[in-house]
C-alpha cells in the first residue's frame, strides 16, 4: 500500500499544495485527522489540528498561537476527490468559511470571495450550491448546540502520536 497523500486545493489564490508536513492521526472513510504546523509562518498562528469530514463537506480545525494557547476553532467548506489508486486526497477550500471564537463567538467569513468567484468563473454554479448547502448545513448544527460532537474528534487525538 502507498503511502497517503493530502493536497489543499485554493481557489483564491490559486494553488495546490501537498500537505507533506502534516501527520495522519486517523484516517477511516468518513474522517481523517491531522496535526500539522502552519506552512506559511505566521505571527499568532503556529500550529492545530483538522479533521476532514470528507462526506459532510467541511474541514473543522483547531488553531494553536506560538505559547499553545487555543485561537479559535476553523471550519472551511470543502469538496474532495480521492484516487484510491495512488491513495491521493485533493481537498478543495470552497471559500466559505466559519471561526469560532473560545467564548462561543461565531463568524461566517469569505462569503464575498465566493461570489467574486462565481462572478470570475473560477468556481461554477454548482460549486456555488454545494458550499451554501454545506455552509448551512455546518451553521445549523453549529445553532443546535452540536459542534462539541466535531470537536471531539480532534479532542481524542490530540496529543497522541500518529497510527
Amino acid at each position: 500500500m502507498s503511502e497517503i497523500k493530502l493536497y489543499r486545493k485554493r481557489i483564491i489564490p490559486e494553488e495546490c499544495i501537498l500537505l507533506d508536513q502534516d501527520v495522519i492521526l486517523y484516517r477511516d472513510p468518513e474522517v481523517i485527522i491531522t496535526k500539522w504546523n502552519t506552512i506559511h509562518p505566521k505571527k499568532t498562528l503556529h500550529h492545530g489540528y483538522s479533521c476532514y469530514f470528507m462526506e459532510r463537506g467541511f474541514k473543522v480545525s483547531k488553531f494553536y498561537d506560538h505559547e499553545g494557547k487555543l485561537i479559535s476553532w476553523y471550519c472551511d467548506i470543502i469538496s474532495h476527490t480521492y484516487d484510491p489508486a495512488t491513495e491521493t486526497y485533493i481537498f478543495t477550500d470552497l471559500l466559505a468559511d466559519v471561526i469560532i471564537m473560545p467564548d462561543g463567538f461565531v463568524r461566517v467569513v469569505d462569503l464575498d470571495e465566493l461570489a467574486d468567484a462565481l462572478r470570475d468563473g473560477m468556481i461554477t454554479q454548482e460549486q456555488m450550491q454545494l458550499a451554501l448547502r454545506r455552509l448551512d448545513k455546518l451553521l445549523s448544527l453549529i445553532y443546535r448546540g452540536g459542534f462539541p460532537k466535531l470537536q471531539k474528534y480532534i479532542e481524542d487525538y490530540e496529543g497522541q502520536p500518529a497510527d
